[in-house]
């Protein structure tokens, strides 16, 4: 298939996925005990107001409404990429943090890391089992992989990364998954497994189904860009992250790209620098950027950092006291984590009791 092909496909494509997730909000409010939610994080540097805003903020919106959440810190995943772990116990406990100190509320969120769930990771021999090299290889992640690693082989963790996903979601029988809209491949995957793991092991009658197809729900927030205007990211160094203070953020906002005319507006094409701070200032005011824009006026990009800053300081200051106060208690940290282990140990296990009685290997 040509690019002019595949182009209108993925258009139509996305457009299914953003109708049948403004569905699934209205299914939501009507009964969120249907839903379990799978959602998390690679613990590969500190989480920052991009991922906050982007799905942190969203998480919890979720979870207060009623629905089963299990978020993950996918710590095995670290290494599908690198060459070790860094210092991932720090990392691990970050996040652990920053969840805690959003509002992610361990009482009724299920927080576990990968390491700690044998039957999760066992789901691999019989997924792998059921897709192809060819398959994998299409996956945008992986294909990303592949044109990045120049004279350098691909490690197999990073091939079957996008089965490691599938089993992230299907272990616990995740029915609904928050993803940015580069993300549905890795979902589509996962719907393929689970439906080719029940026709073949005989479970294609939907009552007698061991996994099911899990639904995209796609997030309602834009990209927050870095300060340089760039993609937000930990390796960049451009993130303000949840974890810093108010004098550290005030600093990073100053260095902030924008440019020389005065006149502040909302021009996310031909200003992405300026607009990007607009936004932010909008998302933590909770407002509409044009109007912060126009409020603006004439303030330059040094009125423009100013309100940035104020907004930020003053939306995260609740989330940073919060986030202190858990940082010295690393014995509340330590239970939380063991519980939400244990917890998505249980279903694990009960999981992979199913496939293996699906697969007649219960022995």
């Amino acid at each position: 298939m040509s690019l002019d092909q595949s182009m209108p496909d993925q258009e139509a494509s996305l457009a299914r996925s953003t109708q049948r997730s403004q569905e699934i909000e209205a299914e939501i409010q009507k009964d969120p005990s249907k839903f379990r939610i799978l959602t998390g994080d690679r613990p590969t540097g500190h989480l920052h107001i991009g991922h906050y805003f982007g799905s942190l903020q969203n998480r919890v919106r979720l979870a207060d409404l009623g629905i089963d959440t299990m978020v993950l810190i996918a710590d095995y995943q670290v290494i599908t990429d690198r060459d070790g772990v860094g210092p991932i116990r720090e990392r691990v406990y970050s996040l652990l943090t920053d969840y805690l100190a959003v509002g992610l509320d361990p009482r009724t969120v299920t927080i576990f890391t990968h390491s700690s769930i044998p039957a999760l990771n066992q789901l691999m021999l019989p997924f792998l089992s059921i897709v192809t090299d060819a398959e994998l290889r299409r996956n945008p992640t992986v294909k990303a992989e592949l044109d990045d690693t120049g004279d350098r082989p691909m490690s197999g963790l990073m091939l079957t990364y996008p089965v490691h996903q599938a089993a992230d979601i299907l272990f616990c029988k995740a029915n609904l998954v928050p993803v940015g809209k580069d993300q549905l491949p890795h979902l589509e995957l996962a719907r393929v497994i689970a439906r080719r793991f029940d026709e073949r092991y005989g479970r294609a009658d939907e009552a007698q189904q061991v996994f099911p197809e899990p639904e995209a729900l796609l997030s309602r927030s834009g990209t927050v860009l870095g300060l340089d205007g760039q993609k937000m990211s930990k390796s960049k160094g451009n993130t303000i992250e949840l974890r810093m203070s108010a004098d550290e953020t005030a600093k990073l906002i100053k260095r902030a790209v924008t440019d020389s005319d005065r006149h502040i507006t909302y021009d996310p094409v031909n200003r992405p620098e300026v607009s990007n701070l607009v936004n932010i200032a909008a998302l933590a005011l909770e407002r509409d950027p044009f109007e912060i824009a126009a409020e603006l006026g004439d303030a330059g990009g040094g009125g423009l950092k100013k309100l940035a800053t104020e907004a930020i300081n003053e939306y995260f200051a609740p989330i940073r006291a919060r986030r202190a106060e858990l940082e010295a208690d690393p014995g509340y940290l330590a239970s939380v984590l063991a519980d939400g282990n244990a917890r998505a140990n249980a279903i694990a296990d009960q999981t992979l009791a199913e496939v293996r009685t699906a697969m007649q290997m219960r022995y």
